[in-house]
């Protein structure tokens, strides 16, 4: 699910774009310049690692800027960084780069006296925006007047409010990721007959096509219009939220049928956040984790077309100068605005304020929230992959 970089192995990356802008400009669009005083700020970070040493872990997400994932202890998807965050034994500080519900995951599955910390608050996400508390509690008392909800099993996205884990956790569901969301749904069906999954549309129903789970099974449920009528409800098997990720989207069927037509032999590998258009043309679909493990195991001279956040792309091209990859769209740059936040700057400053009373940047979740919130957690990372 990812990888870990001991103390003695961080350094700098190279350019990481070099060899994919040359094969397609999307790539060098969304380049970041160096600047001089990078140089500085990467002298602070290294100071406060020497510093703190085993007493603190970084952990770092796939789509974090090319500068600043070499600082991370691990690295890897919001899966496998759950599990990390799970297992820190000697850690104080626990610094997420990453973005919030990440950073609350992290804070729930950690020991009560280690501090958990964001670099910069401003991280959120779009897509677990489309979700609260109240659509979610209204849609499970409505789904309640006409069904029996012990029939019905939440699943919510890791990319979600504390407070939507701990419903799923009140309310004996679990939390997936786009790495198990498939063993998620049949651990639900094992326990109920429906499953009610938010907030990404697009992951259920590539789950749902996994599963071989028909299309008149499946229903979406629109909080911004709520629905009337309970019988379409009543077949299903799988009730969606109506969500997205934004970055996901704009990849498009036409995306794969052009660059199938420029790229003789491409292999196309994309997020199953994508639509299921976008999927179902595809080589191969999986997590972010699956993804660069997919890149991995091709063989030199394979050109590799991929769909899904641009640092992740970026980053594979320069890991793999020996093989040819590029982002799907080939003209957008999908870049996630909220995981592109984290700066060296801002790492910088929330590592120099490690060990004061009162961090800025510090993580908490309220005690009853984190309780059942552990609860849908721990059933996630119970199941068999």
């Amino acid at each position: 699910m990812g990888y870990y970089r001991g103390r003695d192995g961080i350094e700098l990356m190279g350019t990481l774009v070099k060899h994919a802008e040359e094969q397609h400009p999307s790539v060098s669009a969304c380049a970041v310049t160096a600047r001089p005083e990078d140089d500085v700020l990467r002298a602070r970070i290294r100071g406060q690692i020497d510093r703190w040493d085993k007493r603190l872990v970084i952990l770092a997400h796939h789509y974090q800027r090319k500068e600043v994932v070499p600082f991370g202890n691990f690295v890897g998807d919001s899966y496998y960084l759950s599990k990390v965050a799970s297992q820190q034994q000697r850690a104080e500080h626990i610094v997420f780069c990453g973005v919030h519900f990440m950073a609350e995951s992290a804070r729930i599955l950690c020991r009560p006296e280690q501090r958990v910390y964001l670099p910069n608050l401003r991280a959120g996400c779009p897509m677990a925006d489309m979700a609260d508390e109240i659509q979610v509690d209204d849609s499970w008392d409505w789904l309640g007047e006409h069904f029996d909800q012990k029939t019905i099993i939440p699943i919510s996205y890791m990319n979600s409010a504390a407070s939507l884990k701990a419903f799923c956790g009140a309310n004996g569901g679990l939390i997936c990721t786009s790495s198990n969301a498939e063993a998620a749904f049949r651990w639900a069906f094992a326990r109920g007959e429906k499953v009610f999954f938010f907030p990404d549309e697009h992951l259920g129903t590539n789950t749902a096509n996994r599963l071989c789970i028909p299309r008149e099974q499946r229903v979406m449920f629109d909080p911004l219009h709520p629905p009337t009528d309970p019988e379409p409800f009543r077949r299903a098997k799988v009730i969606l939220w109506k969500g997205f990720c934004h970055v996901h989207v704009n990849f498009t069927p036409d995306h794969v049928r052009q660059v199938r037509q420029h790229y003789p032999g491409v292999k196309v590998v994309v997020h199953p956040e994508c639509t299921e258009a976008v999927v179902d043309l595809a080589d191969a679909v999986g997590s972010t984790a699956f993804i660069t493990k997919y890149v991995e195991a091709q063989p030199a001279g394979s050109i590799i077309a991929i769909g899904t956040e641009i640092n992740l792309t970026s980053r594979l091209a320069d890991e793999h100068p020996d093989k040819t990859i590029f982002e799907l769209s080939g003209q957008n740059c999908p870049l996630c605005v909220n995981m592109f936040r984290t700066s060296l700057e801002d790492l910088a400053n929330c590592l120099d304020e490690l060990g004061s009373d009162s961090h800025s940047k510090e993580i908490t979740v309220k005690p009853e929230i984190a309780r059942d919130a552990r609860l849908a957690l721990d059933r996630m990372l119970e199941l068999k992959q």
